[in-house]
């Protein structure tokens, strides 16, 4: 069966060099074994989505000369979705709600000597461990202890790693269900992807470890399970991995500069067989249509 991939940008800023290249590949993946390659617009964070964004990605793909097949999906479309499968877990018995702050969150991980610290620490279950509090807004958070018991041992296929054992129990009770948001991105990525049908998720090594809980979410809610493509992030010249807030150079404003859609896709597909600083392809300076930078 040909295969569906998907690019699911957030419009939370202007895509850069490194969504481009991740969107090249998922794109170029499909068309290889004419497959379907699909458009997801994750907008549902209310504090940092803005539709002047959608906008922009939308013509930043178009112009790199990238087609997707259907209309584009809205994650704020599927708000009805995201409550169902949130209902489904509670019922379960596998949420609990949290109303921890992070600075409350910090402080217990802190006060305890055998609790892990730095990027390791993990939510230490404070919630899980007393009585809802009604006066204050509650997340929503998975049990993990109790979720990793009732799906057993689970497995995933990754085209690098090869087979990969499930340990979602490293994340901790994870977030389902922000305070702020109806649902976490763990839980809407998980069922955008099964409801499109994506067969292979193409997507950059940074969200390798964030498949141990997609894989136990397809478990307890009974979802197919795709095979995964993680992919080295393009870098720049520092060898920092690309990133909207460390300026990486934006799509928008290289299309505005004047240069060449196509032939800075082409100057990707080189760097992403060469595995090629990306940052340094594509200078703001305009250049004649269909040159390519040495």
């Amino acid at each position: 069966m040909p295969p569906t991939t998907r690019f699911a940008p957030s419009p939370t800023g202007k895509l850069h060099l490194g969504h481009a290249a991740s969107a090249i590949r998922a794109h170029d993946f499909a068309r290889s074994q004419s497959g379907r390659f699909l458009l997801r617009i994750e907008d549902i964070d209310p504090g940092r989505s803005r539709p002047e964004h959608v906008a922009t990605i939308l013509a930043d793909l178009a112009w790199l000369g990238l087609s997707w097949d259907g209309p584009v999906l809205h994650q704020s479309t599927r708000l009805p979705v995201y409550a169902a499968a949130l209902d489904q877990l509670r019922a379960a018995k596998l949420l609990y709600p949290c109303t921890c702050t992070r600075a409350e969150i910090a402080a217990e991980i802190a006060a305890s000597a055998s609790a892990p610290h730095g990027p390791a620490a993990i939510y230490p279950g404070t919630c899980r461990r007393r009585a809802p509090d009604p006066t204050r807004v509650a997340a929503w958070r998975l049990d993990m202890a109790a979720a990793t018991a009732r799906a057993g041992p689970l497995d995933w296929h990754d085209a690098t790693a090869g087979p990969v054992r499930a340990t979602p129990e490293q994340h901790g009770d994870v977030v389902l269900a922000r305070r702020d948001a109806p649902a976490s991105y763990h839980l809407a990525v998980t069922l955008d992807d099964a409801q499109q049908g994506v067969t292979d998720i193409v997507r950059g090594v940074d969200l390798f470890e964030a498949t141990h809980v997609h894989r136990l979410l397809q478990a307890l809610l009974r979802l197919p399970v795709p095979r995964y493509h993680h992919h080295p992030l393009m870098l720049g010249p520092d060898g920092r991995r690309l990133a909207k807030r460390d300026g990486a150079p934006a799509i928008a404003d290289l299309r505005s500069a004047g240069q060449d859609g196509p032939a800075l896709a082409a100057e990707l597909h080189a760097a992403i067989a060469l595995s090629a600083p990306a940052a340094t392809l594509c200078p703001l300076a305009p250049r004649p249509a269909g040159t390519i930078s040495p």
